[in-house]
């Protein structure tokens, strides 16, 4: 059975000790008997002590980019053994900010992807359409370059490490959802593209998560689809009541 999972994505928020207090107040409200992979994603400066205050509880902690070297004159830059060394073991790579405001192709990305498994890391890959891809009826064909050159070089073994985040980035921060049937008509595509490349066995074993606003309301109705197996929240995330909500409708 796909494992199910809600990552929080807390992008450029949260100073130390606001940090401090969210995760208290997860760790308070978050249910204990819950089988959903719960994941949250400070910011870098803040990871160490997340992982720390984690500890002994059902909450992973991830990084919400490292870059794709080993090392060097990488000014401002962060590693795969640099993220190890403080026990984060999965990364975010592909997010759409990264993809629009960075300039990240699905050739580095590819090249991040390579370094994070080399370092026995996880991976959550994004992926997703602009608005101008779906007006024009070529969000299937994005998604699938996308899926392609990002992640179709991995061996079948690397998949084991590799969850999926489909982001229509239409609906990222500005409200707009993706209709359940819309999230699952391309999560199915996205699982029978896996399935041409891999097989059957990959395709139904690998999680697949949608991002764009997802929040408490709409969250049961989303993960109820057959091929949606959680969500990469961002804003929602920020709050503890809401997070909750929506690991609540796994």
């Amino acid at each position: 059975m796909r494992q199910k999972i809600v990552a929080g994505n807390w992008k450029m928020n949260k100073n130390a000790e606001q940090t401090e207090d969210l995760i208290n107040e997860l760790i308070q409200k978050l249910p204990t008997d819950t089988q959903t992979k719960i994941i949250i994603a400070p910011t870098f400066v803040n990871l160490a002590s997340a992982v720390d205050h984690t500890e002994f509880t059902a909450i992973e902690v991830a990084a919400q980019n490292m870059h794709q070297a080993e090392g060097g004159a990488f000014t401002g830059e962060i590693s795969a053994d640099m993220l190890k060394s403080i026990g984060v073991t999965t990364v975010i790579l592909g997010h759409s900010e990264r993809r629009a405001y960075f300039h990240e192709t699905d050739a580095l990305l590819a090249n991040k992807v390579d370094t994070a498994l080399k370092h026995d890391m996880k991976v959550i890959f994004c992926f997703g359409e602009e608005l101008k891809d779906r007006s024009t009826n070529s969000h299937f064909n994005i998604v699938e370059l996308q899926l392609r050159d990002g992640l179709f070089h991995l061996t079948e073994s690397a998949w084991t490490n590799i969850v999926l985040a489909y982001e229509p980035v239409w609906a990222i921060g500005t409200g707009e959802t993706a209709s359940p049937a819309q999230a699952q008509e391309m999560h199915q595509f996205i699982r029978e593209t896996i399935r041409k490349q891999y097989g059957s066995d990959i395709a139904e074993n690998v999680s697949i998560l949608y991002g764009g606003s997802v929040k408490p309301d709409n969250a049961k109705e989303i993960f109820s689809q057959p091929d949606v197996d959680g969500g990469l929240i961002g804003g929602a995330a920020l709050k503890a009541d809401d997070f909750v909500g929506i690991v609540n409708g796994i």
